[in-house]
């Protein structure tokens, strides 16, 4: 009965945060044309049969990217997969119900083992409707991290496991860690560095280190399940201008708490995610204090929760910034207010521990309500979609005009300001005349016939990038970019010459697929051999004894 309860108050709390677009639309937020267009995109690309994308197509008015190749699949997949059987107009928030059940029931399988059923399902509900996820949901359209806020409890769960199975919690550990990488590039940092920190307290209050050794055994089986993506993603890096990922305004320095730029409106929203951040931090923070007391009771939960709080807290502030420059990858979280995704755990979990009774309870969870209102009629409101503005989005892909797209997936040498949006796909750039044919014009395959009177160039309306590979006249030419806009550029012979122009599988493609493949394998065999850790859907007899000596 406590789970089908669960989750239904999941269910319930996910429908109320998605409840005011059935009012107001869909809420726009900063990313939320980015990620509308990669799911139209891929679905359009289905209709193809490119299975899994790599250039999008209509990317930089139809010029194309490389935005599939870098960014995690798991977002775009679901987007597109949702699109493929619902109206547009709904797919935003039934993606945002998903994302939320689906953290709701994690926080489940992690509340559960520590706390009585209704204490458990207040922890569920409280982290389904978090105030950041609030954020993410209506000011930020941060799809991905949303949907990424659903591994961090089971991170939880499996760091608690390894403490008593060390060899079988690397199994779900290095699952998580994939499923991290897949989904968010930023959420993947804070997820290998917290399961870094939680294993490191664990070691310290144990006196060993060798669960350490289980933390290694999962991020590599982490990397190498997800290899199929991080290679690729590694390696092209040189193909694009992904700086541009760090750029002025959206660099750590430029974003911690309550941080003053000469940008309006990057100041009001950092106002407002900055007023959200400390009011959860207090209250975090003060749950951890007031549990201090019970931490016997709960062995090194506390201290583990309790750490990853502090750690998430001090992350956030300018002081940290040294960490930032000098610690591996950490600056790709870009934004230091993302480690409100990981406060969250012990937020849900420390509150309900700390207050015994409903009403402190639920008087914070008022207040910190109180702070998003407050933000959302005094420092700023969150943007509306209509079901016309998302019929606009589908029409760039459906009517094949293209939209914009995004600077660090632009090859290098590609300059999207000074292309022309509505030229023709193939455009004769050189001496004499041709009459030109296109054939084909799909997402990773151009086929044309241009009929010339003498050696000329013709230039198409795509940008130049390495996996792009030239036959003419079934002979392998190299093509040359346009100094201007880095368009492709291909030389053709006098008389009629048959092009192709296709999106080949580079050698970092297969050597991702293989350690991924063979990753896999070694996955299944260790499963089988040793299995998996148990998940506890109900309390064990240890939990039910700490949770009645807390009652005490």
């Amino acid at each position: 009965m406590p789970v089908s309860c669960g989750l239904v108050v999941v269910a319930l709390t996910a429908f109320a945060v998605v409840a005011p677009m059935l009012h107001f639309g869909n809420a726009s937020g900063h990313d939320f044309e980015f990620h509308v267009n990669s799911w139209t995109e891929v679905v359009g690309q289905w209709k193809h049969g490119v299975i899994y994308p790599r250039w999008a197509e209509w990317a930089q008015w139809g010029y194309g990217e490389a935005r599939f190749v870098f960014y995690p699949p798991a977002s775009w997949l679901l987007g597109a997969l949702l699109g493929s059987v619902l109206p547009w107009k709904v797919v935003p928030g039934v993606y945002v119900w998903i994302a939320l059940t689906l953290s709701g029931c994690s926080m489940f399988l992690l509340a559960r083992r520590w706390l009585e059923p209704a204490h458990a399902i207040f922890a569920t509900a409280l982290y389904a409707a978090n105030p950041y996820y609030i954020i993410i949901v209506y000011w930020r359209s941060a799809f991905a991290e949303l949907l990424a806020g659903a591994l961090l409890p089971l991170l939880m769960l499996y760091v608690l496991r390894a403490e008593e199975d060390e060899r079988r919690a690397a199994i779900p550990l290095g699952v998580i860690v994939a499923a991290a990488w897949l989904t968010n590039v930023p959420a993947a940092v804070m997820v290998t560095y917290s399961l870094a920190l939680l294993l490191l307290v664990i070691a310290f209050l144990r006196r060993s280190p060798r669960v350490l050794l289980s933390g290694g055994l999962a991020v590599a089986l982490g990397f190498g399940l997800a290899a199929f993506y991080l290679v690729p993603a590694i390696y092209e890096q040189r193909w694009v201008d992904i700086s541009q990922v760090l750029a002025p305004g959206v660099r750590p320095q430029d974003n911690f708490l309550f941080t003053v730029l000469k940008d309006a409106e990057h100041n009001r929203f950092n106002f407002l995610v900055s007023l959200v951040g400390v009011a959860e931090i207090v209250v975090a923070l003060g749950a951890a204090g007031l549990s201090f007391r019970r931490r016997r009771t709960l062995g090194h939960a506390w201290w583990l929760l309790s750490a990853w709080g502090f750690a998430a807290s001090l992350l956030m502030c300018s002081v940290t910034f040294p960490l930032w420059v000098h610690l591996p990858k950490l600056r790709f979280v870009q934004l230091p207010w993302r480690w409100l995704l990981c406060l969250n755990v012990p937020l849900a979990l420390l509150l309900p521990l700390a207050w015994k009774r409903w009403l402190p309870r639920v008087g914070l969870c008022l207040a910190l309500l109180g702070v998003l209102v407050f933000c959302w009629f005094r420092v700023q409101k969150p943007w509306w979609d209509t079901a016309l503005d998302i019929a606009e989005l589908e029409r760039y892909v459906s009517e094949q005009t293209g939209y914009e797209g995004t600077d660090e997936y632009v090859p290098l040498g590609a300059d999207a300001s000074n292309v022309v949006h509505d030229a023709r796909r193939v455009t004769l750039d050189g001496p004499g005349t041709a009459r030109i044919h296109v054939l084909q014009w799909g997402p990773e395959a151009k086929f044309f016939v241009a009929d010339v009177d003498q050696a000329t160039n013709v230039i198409l309306r795509l940008f130049n990038y390495p996996a792009w590979r030239v036959w003419v006249n079934g002979q392998v030419v190299d093509a040359a970019t346009s100094e201007d806009t880095g368009q492709m550029v291909i030389p053709l012979a006098a008389g009629e010459n048959r092009v192709e122009v296709k999106l080949v599988r580079t050698w970092d493609r297969t050597v991702g697929g293989m350690i991924s493949i063979l990753t896999a394998l070694g996955f299944t065999l260790v499963v089988w051999r040793w299995g998996l850790p148990s998940v506890p859907l109900a309390r064990s007899k240890d939990a039910a004894e700490r949770n009645e000596a807390m009652v005490e």
